[in-house]
């Protein structure tokens, strides 16, 4: 007889963003006609550039000729685009072997799937707030007993609070965990993990052999060169950390779906010698994984041209340019915001008296804009709200303007 999987029945509710989008079509029934404005979830709206539309155009006209036609890429990704990301890196300053990247489709397929390599009676440890996937995943491997609605948190993870207090960086854990999911910038909040920060993770991973999984995909919205974008810019990093990171919201392949994880030779943890885990990482992924498109990787290929870069950093900062309208208006107002600065998040306290969910329909009724529960990310999320600058510069300006006239606190 066949079973279900019931680790899924231990999931406390329904995937966030599905729930959002339940919730306002719920409210445009009951209000028809009304105009919406959604700065929840983070998607980019901004067309590909010039250059990524001739690169994948040019990945389809490789396959409209037999002399170069390609089925089955690389199991670990298109030779010449993970040559090109060591190479980026390199010019970060920071040395990885192409054989440490894996090409995927996108990052939210690999934070769900990485935890698979590692048994099931791993401890985890969270930032909290998190982008769920995090979370969800790992209950369902089963790593969690289920849910305990007192405490709004999974038995048997550990969090770690990302508070105003600790402007939002957490502390290492103060007991032994095994696995320990960051995300730097910060999504759900902005915030952005110094060097001094991620060193403390570091030098904890390296003493417990625990593996830390960051999560870059936003590094992109760094500016201020005082500020790490990968996790491999702190000394030792390549021997506990796994980073992942995605071209979604660096040159919009929401869509498209493009993403990488670098799982380094020198990764050990208990048990294992240098390069065991990475190849157990490919093992996974040629498994279960047939790479992605070959078009979307030629797309790729000319994200990381001259042209294409700079036409990607133009993208960034079109949409910090929203960030910035978000937070002014919203400071405007009387809101204390955060982020918005090297994140395209902004991450408001919400006024006493309300929870997430109450301020989600306040700012829906009042202003028609549609942002984020911070609760939907993890306990400590609760009292505050997530707004996206991914949007049309109108778009984002209307609602803004809308909040500014409308919302009553």
């Amino acid at each position: 007889m066949a079973h279900i999987n019931a680790h899924y029945n231990k999931l406390a509710a329904g995937y966030l963003f599905p729930e959002i989008a339940r919730r306002t079509e719920i409210f445009l029934e009951k209000h028809p006609g009304t105009r919406v404005r959604k700065l929840g979830i983070g998607n980019t709206t901004e067309p590909l550039t010039p250059a990524v539309i001739k690169g994948l155009k040019a990945g389809v006209d490789k396959l409209a000729s037999p002399e170069t036609y390609t089925g089955y890429g690389d199991e670990q990704g298109n030779k010449l685009l993970r040559e090109r990301l060591a190479l980026y890196y390199t010019e970060r300053g920071v040395s990885l072997s192409s054989e440490d990247f894996f090409i995927s489709d996108g990052a939210k397929s690999d934070s769900g799937n990485i935890q698979s390599i590692f048994s099931s009676d791993s401890i985890a440890a969270f930032q909290d707030p998190a982008y769920p996937v995090y979370v969800d995943s790992n209950v369902i491997a089963g790593r969690s007993s289920g849910f305990n609605k007192d405490k709004e948190e999974y038995n048997n993870f550990v969090y770690m609070p990302c508070t105003k207090e600790n402007n939002f960086i957490p502390e290492v854990p103060d007991q032994k965990v095994d696995l320990i999911y960051l995300c730097s910038p910060n999504n759900p909040t902005g915030a952005v993990a110094t060097h001094d920060q991620l060193k403390s993770f570091v030098d904890y991973a390296r003493k417990h052999k625990a593996v830390l999984i960051f999560d870059a995909a936003y590094a992109e919205y760094i500016s201020d060169p005082a500020l790490p974008k990968t996790i491999y810019e702190i000394d030792g990093a390549k021997e506990c950390a796994i980073e992942i990171n995605s071209l979604s919201k660096f040159a919009g392949f929401t869509g498209v779906r493009l993403g990488w994880s670098i799982v380094p030779g020198d990764l050990i943890i208990e048990g294992t010698t240098p390069g065991e885990v990475r190849k157990l990482w490919n093992r996974r992924q040629s498994t279960f994984f047939n790479g992605a498109s070959n078009i979307v990787q030629e797309g790729a290929l000319a994200v990381f041209s001259k042209e294409g870069l700079q036409e990607s950093k133009n993208l960034v900062q079109y949409y910090m340019e929203n960030a910035q309208t978000i937070r002014e208006g919203v400071e405007s107002v009387g809101m204390q915001a955060f982020g918005g600065i090297n994140a395209p998040y902004i991450w408001l306290e919400i006024p006493s008296g309300l929870t997430s969910w109450e301020f989600f329909d306040k700012l829906l009724l009042e202003t028609g804009v549609i942002g984020t529960p911070g609760s939907g990310f993890g306990p400590a999320g609760e009292g505050y709200f997530r707004l996206s600058a991914f949007g049309h510069h109108k778009d984002i300006k209307a609602a803004v303007e809308s909040i500014k006239n409308n919302l009553r606190l």
